[in-house]
């Protein structure tokens, strides 16, 4: 929602300065020139002409002129220059209602919520514009409760007001924001809902307080969508892993909207679009990217990617979104080629292809292209990425080395630490991180779920309760974290041998509500997006497609494959086998899919919201030995590339 944010308040104070300029026609001529040169993000030449004009005219100087001074110190943050400016327009502010909006927000964007809010304060006939300065400010400065606060005073708010308390709950996102939209919503103007951005907040509030159902209501009904609706509701979809549905509405953008190449004429008073055409394209093509990635399949991101206006590939966004994009889809080439062709990197360049190799298992071209990256683009989430490259690579030393040698470690970094350590079986150095970490600050529940993967990995039941006891002994309250680590808790167990105790968790997290998320592997046959969970039976072609994994069960049997029945996690029933359930795994059905639709295919991919389990990795070798297939398999944690000659890029440290 940042590219549209309202600076609606600031238009109508400019024109209500326009018509109170009283002064000489000069005066009013070099209102007109300064705007120009802010409409021209010319900001410095604005209030060069400002302090020519005006060094002994200040009381002559019309409120127009003034409004344009403060605009552009606050486009460049200049604090002495607006603060000189208020010094000397102070005496006509308890007379002047409309500059004192415009210095409102000026220091409200530059931080200075104290001085905004003094004046605010003693301004004994406030009106709607200085609510709506003093709402955006405290958005702007992460105070949304104020701003909401501040929107309960006022007893008849404008479309601006609603507008901002919109943007103000999506900022706080928690169930009384849902509730206080649901309760605006109910009561406000039917015309308020003809205003596109109004409409947009609304459907973007309710998307980030996780009401997507309200949403996609709301943007169905609307019968004037616009693409900054599509992109709201893009973004929100794709946030709450429904990627398919945010690329189905890409494809209702009709083509007339998406590439408009002028945007109209008409100025709003009460509203003032930010971006040009390019730019609204630029938004929903990353929207789209953003959903790509997560779907993580390479021929839909191909064929989509294809369609991007060469004007909106230029941007540099597009092209740091579309390394990161490619890398999440298995094409680190590809991600490789747009990154070596970018001549001015930013940090995000760098740190999405460093997280691309690491990904795909290149753990050493991430280390040495992170040690190529310069050091004032290095920053907290490129720490995560290089160690997160290390660990999934087996790179511990190096890793040790990059994470003593940073200065300042926040929870991720330490949590990425305590993964690559605890991957290595390095129990006894993981705590020790984990310790150092609670000394300078509060205990925080994520460090402990990698380490209790690593125990999990290693079938270390003492390890996995004990760090089980303690999370929720210090989190008692995190109900669904401590969900997901006593699942991992029953896993090590049935893994180990000891059914009965992983039944009896199992059982308790039932009597408790707790759910497990249920495990689905997506995949794109000829253009086609399949799902499917365990034991699938709901396609048509279900029977062939398990009669073909029978097919492949036997081939990989006479290569010797000895499944494996400590990845079984439940007690087998009288009319189960250790291979039946194994080879009802879903991402073996997506496989079996492949081959009664090509009985030869080059290439598989697919997609699985979950850790892929022992026994699948090593069956999926064997197949892509058997039958001379790359498979590409994106599970919960990394990528994995299953080679012909039968063997993955992970090396088997997964």
């Amino acid at each position: 929602m940042s590219n549209i944010l309202i600076t609606n308040y600031l238009r109508y104070v400019i024109l209500v300065g326009r018509r109170l300029a009283t002064a000489t026609q000069s005066n009013v001529n070099i209102g007109d020139r300064m705007k120009m040169l802010n409409d021209n993000k010319q900001y410095q030449k604005a209030l060069q002409l400002f302090d020519t004009f005006n060094e002994q005219n200040i009381d002559k100087c019309s409120n127009w002129i003034i409004i344009q001074a403060l605009k552009a110190c606050t486009e460049i943050k200049d604090v002495q220059h607006g603060s000189q400016i208020h010094n000397l327009i102070s005496s006509r502010l308890k007379r002047d209602p409309y500059v004192l909006p415009s210095l409102i927000h000026f220091y409200m964007q530059c931080g200075d919520v104290t001085r905004a809010q003094l004046l605010f304060d003693k301004s004994t006939k406030k009106t709607l514009v200085m609510y709506g300065a003093m709402m955006k400010g405290y958005i702007k400065n992460n105070s949304a409760t104020n701003a909401i606060d501040l929107f309960k005073e006022v007893k008849n708010p404008n479309e601006v007001m609603v507008n901002l308390v919109f943007n103000a709950c999506a900022q706080l996102a928690t169930e009384n924001e849902l509730n206080l939209l649901k309760s605006i919503s109910s009561v406000i103007s039917s015309s308020f809902y003809s205003n596109h951005y109004v409409l947009t907040s609304l459907i973007d509030a309710f998307i980030k307080c996780g009401d997507v159902k309200s949403a996609k209501s709301l943007f169905d009904k609307s019968t004037r969508k616009t693409l900054p609706m599509y992109g709201a509701l893009m973004a929100g979809l794709t946030i709450n892993d429904q990627e398919e549905q945010a690329i189905a509405i890409f494809n209702e953008i009709p083509l007339n909207e998406l590439h408009r190449e002028n945007h109209s004429e008409k100025k709003n008073l009460l509203f003032e679009k930010k971006t040009d055409c390019l730019e609204a394209n630029v938004t929903i093509y990353l929207c789209l990217i953003k959903a790509l990635a997560k779907l993580g399949i390479f021929e839909q991101a191909q064929s989509f990617v294809q369609q991007i206006p060469s004007s909106v590939l230029a941007d540099q966004r597009i092209r740091n979104a579309l390394i990161h994009m490619w890398g999440k889809v298995g094409s680190v080439d590809e991600a490789r080629r747009i990154f070596e062709n970018i001549s001015q990197l930013d940090h995000i360049g760098w740190t999405a292809m460093i997280n691309s190799y690491g990904l795909n298992g290149m753990g050493v071209e991430a280390v040495k292209l992170f040690h190529q990256m310069p050091k004032e683009f290095i920053n907290d989430l490129t720490y995560v990425c290089v160690l997160n490259a290390c660990s999934h690579s087996g790179l511990v030393d190096v890793a040790r080395s990059i994470f003593n040698n940073i200065q300042k470690k926040t929870e991720i970094i330490y949590t990425t630490m305590i993964d690559c350590l605890s991957r290595r079986a390095a129990f006894e150095e993981a705590q020790q991180i984990i310790e150092q970490f609670e000394r300078d600050q509060a205990p925080a529940l994520t460090i402990y779920m990698p380490l209790l993967s690593g125990a999990r990995n290693q079938k270390n039941t003492k390890l996995s309760q004990e760090v089980v006891d303690r999370m929720q002994k210090l989190f008692p309250n995190m109900k669904s974290s401590l969900v997901a680590a006593s699942i991992l808790l029953a896993n090590v167990y049935a893994s180990s041998g000891d059914i009965e105790k992983a039944t009896d968790i199992k059982i308790e997290l039932h009597k408790s509500g707790g759910k497990k998320q249920i495990g689905v592997t997506v995949t794109d046959i000829d253009g086609k997006l399949w799902k499917f969970r365990a034991h699938d039976r709901s396609h048509a072609e279900s029977a062939e497609i398990h009669e073909q994994a029978d097919r492949m069960s036997k081939r990989i049997i006479e290569y010797g494959h000895k499944y494996d029945a400590s990845w079984i996690v439940r007690p087998v029933q009288p009319d189960e086998t250790i291979e039946t359930l194994l080879c009802g795994h879903s991402e073996r059905l997506a496989m079996a899919a492949h081959f009664i639709r090509n009985r030869k295919p080059k290439r598989i991919q697919m997609t699985k919201n979950l850790r892929m389990c022992g026994d699948c990795h090593e069956v999926t070798k064997l197949v892509a030995l058997i039958y001379q297939c790359e498979i590409v398999v994106r599970d919960a944690n990394r990528i994995h590339h299953f080679n012909m000659n039968g063997q993955c890029s992970c090396q088997d440290y997964f």
